[in-house]
């Protein structure tokens, strides 16, 4: 088994150029700037004095029709977008020019772009937050390796190989791996490749650990090799890196605006009654409804998720993964009204966690969810 999808969303620096597509603007003047990092950007509400220390290079600065803003943000290293449509003179394309420093211009009000960018650039911090494989893997220089043409007996010389052992072509391309279970009674002159596994399991480096960890414990490997989309091998990433950078996962609370995260800012741990072990509550707001003016089901459903794992965070269990999660509704949750959402433990074991989940609205039950999680090992 193997896991050869691609990612969703590569990490790619947001730069003028990408800018340009999301807020639909055109390039003015600085063409050849387009491609340089965009880091924060400023609006240009204040008198030039005032806006001055806010200006670093690779900012953006987005202001209207003001050639003084304009001039001063060029001359201090800051590309420019104009908003509203205006049009600025050919002395401001021409420093433009001069400085490579991109000046743009869209027909988008000033608090429209700077919600667009604002998106752009948390989105960006959220992706950059995930933790892949790519981090924690041990590079090719510092693993054994074997080649596909050796022998038995050239396996048996390597000092203490560890498993899975990496077989390779001369080339470097992963052709399959080899264990000590598999050479046992073997005469030192068999070829490895009559014996190695072949097609083994491998991750590529963009994978995120936590895919990564999931398909470890649930398959009992102790390393994986890593590989490129060629097949050529990168190195290794074990079980105990694997586990032990699972315990540092955090979103920065700064940065971090998924969905997951504004959900779960909204519970609040409640003392619930026998024969419930964890409870939690949260009102609905606008932004949880659906087109009717209820609770939609997605958000219901990521709240039980978000309850669920923060039960279990609280009773010592870290890296928690939702496998499956059984949810009814029985009727609709108005808005504005307190949710509450109680739990009991079916099935607890080491690596397996099962949660029956009843929901409450306002005192009536609305909603009863059966939920399964993967308890991935701490190290």
């Amino acid at each position: 088994m193997r896991i050869e999808q691609k990612p969703l969303n590569p990490i790619e620096s947001v730069t003028f150029k990408t800018l340009v597509d999301l807020i639909d603007a055109k390039v003015l003047g600085g063409q050849a700037g387009m491609d340089k990092k965009l880091d924060k950007f400023v609006i240009g509400a204040m008198t030039p004095a005032a806006m001055r220390p806010y200006i670093t290079r690779n900012s953006l600065m987005i202001v209207g029709n003001r050639e003084d803003a304009q001039r001063l943000a060029l001359e201090d290293g800051a590309a420019v977008l104009i908003t509203g449509g205006f049009e600025t003179s050919a002395a401001i394309i021409a420093l433009a020019d001069d400085q490579q420093l991109p000046v743009l211009q869209t027909a988008y009000d000033t608090f429209t772009v700077a919600t667009m960018i604002n998106r752009a650039l948390s989105d960006q911090a959220i992706k950059q937050d995930i933790l892949t494989v790519a981090a924690i893997y041990t590079p090719l220089a510092q693993i054994q390796t074997i080649g596909v043409e050796a022998t038995v007996g050239d396996y048996l010389l390597l000092p203490d190989p560890r498993y899975p052992l990496p077989v390779v072509t001369r080339n470097g391309r992963l052709v399959g791996v080899m264990r000590p279970s598999l050479v046992g009674g073997k005469k030192p002159t068999v070829p490895i490749e009559r014996l190695m596994q072949k097609d083994p399991q491998t991750v590529k480096p963009y994978l995120s650990v936590t895919a990564v960890g999931h398909t470890m414990q649930d398959n009992g490997l102790t390393a994986m090799p890593v590989v490129d989309d060629s097949w050529n091998l990168l190195g290794i990433v074990t079980r105990n890196a694997v586990f032990s950078s699972l315990t540092g996962i955090a979103h920065s609370r700064e940065l971090s605006n998924t969905i997951a995260d504004q959900v779960s800012a909204q519970l609040t741990a409640i003392t619930p009654q026998p024969p419930y072990v964890g409870g939690y509550e949260l009102k609905t707001v606008p932004a949880m409804t659906n087109s009717l003016g209820t609770m939609s089901f997605g958000v219901l459903a990521e709240a039980i998720n978000g309850c669920t794992t923060r039960y279990l965070h609280d009773t010592g269990r870290r890296n928690v993964l939702v496998e499956g999660l059984n949810l009814t509704t029985f009727r609709p949750i108005q808005l504005e009204s307190v949710v509450t959402v109680l739990l009991r433990e079916l099935e607890m074991t080491r690596h397996d966690a099962t949660l029956d989940v009843d929901v409450l609205s306002d005192g009536v039950q609305v909603a009863k969810a059966i939920v399964t999680c993967q308890l991935l090992e701490r190290n």
